[in-house]
């Protein structure tokens, strides 16, 4: 296998390449017009302005290029404009741009509709609704479940992220940012412990017990809707858990009547080297939550389900004026198309084995990397102060955000996670090279020396 996509078609050259101050001037320019007419609230990692992406690389406004390991947060996994998806949304745009599946439908929604049956586990018959983004789709899921079940409860784990919304926020373990002052919140959520091998030390099965007896005990299996949990948790810092764990709790909510919602949307759509990261454990969920890369950076976002289950809605009750949008599904039905043509699912696997030793070397060499971890292109590496990886493990976020700054100086984008934002995460398109991969990790190198 070539070290990026068989068929690379790169219009950007897939090199970093910094020409000015980072921000350069004209990004300094144009902040200062945001800051003019755009809230506080919508905050940027770095202040640099991008006008052109292709492959693993963003260009800025001043000519700057940089190495992304963030791909917008997991959304341009086939790569930023891959030809295959751009060409797919332009053809569509000259057909139908909207018409409203609701009221006129068209091929291209039932198309994604067809090709998620197909690539989610399990081989029951599944059927799925079409909406704009990550949050819509767990809204959806939960009220699905809601509507299947006729009970209330709604649980999720620790750690756990599931967006902005007034139910999602509820779900979130983490107030800040998302939540804080913005309540009152939905009710009827409720958080169980989470498998977390680094912290907690536990086996999938003595976590999973530990899980069940606070559903049991705190919520009550006859009330409880659904689960939902996030096979690899994305926010919460590509925690990744022990062995069993997942299957133990599908197999209590079967058991109970209770709905289990895999919300892969930053973990799903090629991303681990499977299509959804499910089936690394072995997990076939009642419920698939898809986004973010599912359309190449167009805006959808899908709940795919067991058709029983999906079926629940009455007429009218599942939908949305976008959901589904006739571009955006063109473009997720060619993404669909180039994990095929491009053999996506073992560049995944590439990227993890090119990642994940070399940092784990740098494990050896710096003791405030507590953990390595991770799936395909979803791997992060958690810090702590020095001298408490195998005591406290006290977290440290200030190593974490002085790296990601070093880095970006340097024309390398990676991104914070975790809970006490001290998780930096790896979370590249599967476009990125080997070389690339090994520049970062140099310039990575050079940022914990720096510290």
């Amino acid at each position: 296998m070539t070290d990026t996509l068989s068929t690379p078609t790169f219009t950007v050259e897939q090199e970093r390449r910094i020409v000015t101050a980072v921000p350069g001037p004209k990004s300094q320019e144009l902040h200062q017009r945001r800051l003019a007419v755009v809230p506080t609230g919508v905050s940027s990692a770095l202040p640099v302005y991008i006008a052109r992406a292709n492959g693993a690389i963003l260009v800025d406004v001043d000519g700057n290029q940089f190495v992304d390991f963030g791909a917008g947060i997991g959304v341009t996994t086939v790569g930023h404009t891959e030809t295959a998806v751009v060409a797919a949304a332009a053809d569509q745009l000259q057909d139908v741009i909207h018409t409203l599946f609701t009221i006129t439908p068209y091929e291209e929604y039932v198309r994604v509709a067809e090709l998620l049956a197909e690539r989610t586990p399990g081989d029951h018959a599944k059927k799925s609704v079409l909406v704009n983004s990550g949050a819509e789709a767990v809204e959806n899921g939960v009220k699905i479940a809601r509507k299947h079940t006729g009970r209330r409860a709604v649980a999720v784990l620790d750690h756990a992220y599931h967006g902005r919304t007034n139910l999602t926020m509820a779900m979130n373990y983490k107030a800040m940012p998302y939540a804080t002052g913005f309540g009152p919140f939905a009710g009827d959520v409720y958080h169980a412990p989470n498998s977390y091998p680094y912290r907690d030390g536990l086996s999938g099965q003595e976590a999973a017990a530990r899980t069940i007896a606070y559903l049991e005990k705190v919520v009550g299996a006859s009330d409880l809707a659904c689960l939902v949990a996030e096979p690899i948790q994305g926010e919460g810092g590509f925690v990744v858990p022990a062995e069993g764990y997942l299957t133990a709790l599908q197999e209590w909510c079967t058991a109970n009547g209770v709905v289990f919602i895999a919300d892969e949307i930053q973990s799903g759509m090629a991303r681990t080297g499977a299509y959804f990261a499910s089936e690394h454990f072995g997990l076939v969920p009642d419920l698939v939550l898809s986004a973010k890369g599912i359309a190449g950076g167009l805006p959808l976002a899908a709940v795919t389900g067991r058709a029983e289950i999906m079926d629940s809605a009455q007429p009218g009750g599942l939908g949305g004026t976008f959901g589904g949008n006739p571009v955006a599904a063109a473009a997720a039905v060619a993404v669909f198309e180039q994990i095929e043509k491009g053999d996506l699912l073992a560049h995944g696997a590439r990227i993890e084995n090119a990642l994940k030793p070399a940092l784990e070397k740098l494990q050896q060499k710096y003791d405030i990397i507590g953990d390595v971890r991770g799936i395909g292109a979803m791997v992060a590496v958690e810090l702590v102060q020095p001298g408490t990886a195998q005591t406290t493990k006290a977290p440290n976020p200030d190593a974490v955000n002085a790296i990601i700054a070093y880095a970006a100086q340097r024309g390398i984008l990676f991104l914070n996670a975790g809970t006490w934002g001290n998780v930096l995460r790896f979370l590249p398109s599967l476009a990125v090279s080997d070389a690339l991969i090994a520049d970062a990790v140099s310039v990575l190198d050079d940022a914990f020396a720096a510290l």
